[in-house]
């Protein structure tokens, strides 16, 4: 049994040390299918063990049988909202709240709140519930699904407009399918118990076909076993174990930098559309160094494998087979493919096979190979990482063998020839972590020929009078070439730790700086300065207007003036919400590439990027990395906007508030004075009045009177108003 990764059992401990309720959501394939029935009938169960349960929201769609299994439990009256003259019922979160049961039922997880609410979406509500410590059921058809809304549409031809984040339904802690064929759900909807009247028509002439149903049934029973799929993954992960559960087949498929790496990936992709199942794809980095052509002919390769859905992973270890085998007992992966090897069989027979490295530790996984077709077309080299040879560091190195052989001239006369070349051998390691492996292979041939020509005899002379040394020097140089090769294995390593420290670094330093504004525009200028820093590429955000048109508004506006067709191709991604341009397979003929900021409910802007150096995306890690940066930078201004467009909604709320607060207490208190006044007007206008002295002067001081309450009623406006602040 292998020992837990430290990082996930940390992960598992604190969401199981969290006061975070937990959420259980009844899953249908469409209305009708019973999930809200289960969901009462589960909560009547929980209250039976004695458990505080409370109905927050529950809709029965006046079903008769719905119904009666409310009786019994306590119910939260609705909150209700004035819109434009019309009272609309929603769930009181306040009230739940302050109740605060230890499960709420919170039905139509999907729903829109009406405006006016505390949140524009339910499930932002029972997000709430959560953080506060409240258990949730509720409910969800597989359509309102955010990553399933275009297959929806391409299934039923109806779009659906009210969705959930796919990350909220990742995080239920359960998911319970709630299942029904499509036969007796047809019957229901016929017998009126899904829709009525005019609204069951229509269904059962739209969305309600036979085919339509499958189809979705289909698709809710593929979510519902990923997220049975993730839960098998985290208990193995908790409790450490290792061995491979064939409860669902997975499988890694394994890539060289061979050409025929292409056509495996493309087999992997038929095999993984056949059998319907997830895939992988790895590549084990062993910090050998290899040659430009290779290192580009994999990130083509596992670009491709992105493209065509499967996950990627560059893994990093010394014995590829262990490597891999640990790497597919993690996941969980129950079969491996290979390609067939390339090497020679003399090849093989000397240095072993990983063929058979694998199939001796490969126990409980099934090892499958396969020929992939040879990639006909010639990989583009990119200029960036090529080493061409440096006279600079070969007279360098030159210089640093020189200098050990005149120290072991001055020592000739006190130590023994053994160990004047241990003073080669430190030279040697200094010039291969200075200057790589091919600077420390010239340095140990120079070596054994400056040790030959100067302390062997016959001296100054490169003839050997020993035969004995010639097994010397062969030993000599197989040493020299052997701290070569491992001191070069160790700068590669040390080259890798250093880049993934930069990424952490980078990648911390933007989550705390975008932490700690809640501007979008601040947030855009810190996303932009941390990309320029760590690509050293030019860069600029669009962002879109009212009408929805991108504009430059941060970056290199005006020294990249960007011209209509790059702006098109930004409005493209910006609208199917998918990156486009350079290295990649949309539009690859601009200047740039651009990634749309992408949040949990809309697209916020895209972000533009100019490399200087060519298929420099191309590298999945740096292209991953760009990602990160662009979904933390769509998640901060997407919240921000959110935020201040719920302050505005607040104010405003705040504003018809007063107002109407304002003419309800007018209302009532001014027509009295007003009328009073109005009547002794009146009464002095008579004629018999004029003429009284007394009776004017009375009704001329119940007029002042009058118009001295009003003064003071007009007063106490700036009272009321800071009263109710």
């Amino acid at each position: 049994m292998d020992r837990p990764n430290p990082d996930e059992l940390l992960e598992n401990i604190k969401r199981e040390e969290s006061h975070r309720g937990k959420l259980k959501i009844f899953f249908g394939a469409a209305a009708g299918v019973g999930k809200t029935y289960s969901m009462l009938e589960t909560a009547r169960m929980q209250k039976k063990e004695g458990i505080d349960v409370v109905a927050g929201w529950v809709e029965t769609h006046k079903r008769v049988e719905t119904e009666a299994l409310l009786e019994g439990l306590e119910i939260l009256p609705a909150k209700i909202i004035q819109y434009k003259n019309v009272e609309l019922r929603e769930f009181d979160i306040d009230a739940a709240l302050e109740r605060k049961p230890a499960l709420i039922l919170v039905d139509e997880l999907a729903h829109t709140n009406a405006p006016g609410s505390r949140h524009p979406k339910r499930w932002q509500d029972v997000e709430e519930l959560l953080d506060k410590g409240i258990d949730v059921y509720t409910t969800l058809n597989v359509q309102h699904c955010e990553s399933a809304t275009d297959v929806v549409a391409q299934i039923t031809g109806v779009t659906v407009r009210e969705t959930v984040p796919d990350t909220l339904v990742e995080k239920a802690d359960e998911i319970e399918l709630v299942d029904l064929p499509t036969e007796n759900l047809l019957k229901r909807l016929k017998d009126g118990k899904v829709y009525l009247g005019e609204m069951a028509q229509r269904a059962a002439q739209h969305f309600f076909q036979p085919g339509n149903l499958i189809a979705l049934r289909q698709l809710a029973l593929r979510y519902t076993a990923h997220n049975v799929d993730e839960k098998l993954m985290s208990y193995k992960q908790a409790h450490a174990i290792s061995k491979v559960w064939g409860a669902r087949d997975r499988f890694l498929v394994c890539i060289s930098p061979s050409p025929e790496a292409m056509g495996l990936i493309r087999a992997g992709k038929r095999i993984a559309s056949d059998l319907g199942v997830n895939w992988t794809v790895a590549y084990v980095e062993t910090s050998l160094e290899s040659n430009e052509k290779d290192r580009a002919r994999i990130s083509e390769t596992m670009r491709l494998a992105e493209n065509l859905g499967a996950q990627v992973a560059t893994l990093s270890g010394q014995d590829i087979a262990e490597t891999l085998i640990s790497y597919a007992r993690s996941k969980n992966i129950t079969k491996i493919i290979l390609g067939k090897p390339e090497k020679p069989g003399w090849r093989e027979y000397v240095f072993g096979s990983l063929i058979d490295r694998l199939a001796r530790k490969c126990q409980g996984i099934d090892l499958y190979l396969l020929s992939g077709e040879a990639q006909d077309e010639p990989i583009e080299v990119a200029p960036r990482g090529m080493a061409p040879f440096s006279w600079k560091n070969f007279l360098k190195t030159l210089c640093i063998v020189i200098f050990c052989t005149l120290i072991d001239w001055v020592l000739l006369g006190y130590l023994a020839l053994v160990n004047l070349i241990m003073l080669y051998f430190l030279g040697v390691t200094w010039v291969a972590f200075k200057y790589g492996r091919r600077m420390s292979m010239i340095a140990s041939f120079l070596s054994v020929l400056f040790f030959d020509f100067f302390f062997v005899p016959p001296y100054f002379t490169f003839a050997v009078a020993d035969i004995e040394y010639t097994l010397t020097f062969a030993v000599m140089l197989i040493v020299g070439f052997a701290i070569a090769h491992l001191t070069g294995r160790l700068r590669r390593q040390a080259s890798m730790l250093r880049f993934r420290e930069d990424r952490t670094q980078v990648l911390y330093a933007l989550s705390r700086e975008l932490s700690k504004s809640s501007y979008p525009d601040e947030l855009f200028k810190i996303s932009l300065k941390h990309v320029q820093e760590f690509f050293k590429c030019r860069t600029v955000i669009l962002t879109p207007d009212a009408n929805k048109k991108l504009t430059p508004r941060f970056g290199n506006r005006e020294e990249l003036d960007l011209s209509p067709n790059e702006i098109a191709v930004a409005q493209w991604s910006y609208e199917n919400k998918k990156s486009a341009g350079r290295d990649t397979d949309t539009l690859p003929g601009s200047k740039g590439v651009y990634l749309p900021f992408v949040g949990s409910e809309k697209t916020v802007g895209v972000l533009g990027v100019f490399p200087v150096q060519d298929k420099q995306f191309i590298d999945p890690e740096q292209w991953h990395i760009l990602e990160v940066f662009v979904s933390q930078t769509a998640l901060a201004v997407e919240g921000a906007q959110l935020a201040a467009t719920a302050l505005e909604a607040a104010a405003k709320i705040e504003s018809e508030r007063l107002k109407n607060l304002l003419l309800t207490t007018f209302s009532s208190e001014l027509p009295q004075p007003l009328v009073s006044i109005s009547q002794t007007a009146s009464e002095l206008l008579k004629p018999e009045n004029i003429r009284d002295d007394s009776k004017r002067a009375v009704l001329i001081e119940k007029m002042k009177q009058e118009v001295g309450r009003l003064n003071t009623l007009i007063a106490e406006i700036p009272q009321i108003i800071e009263s109710e602040e």
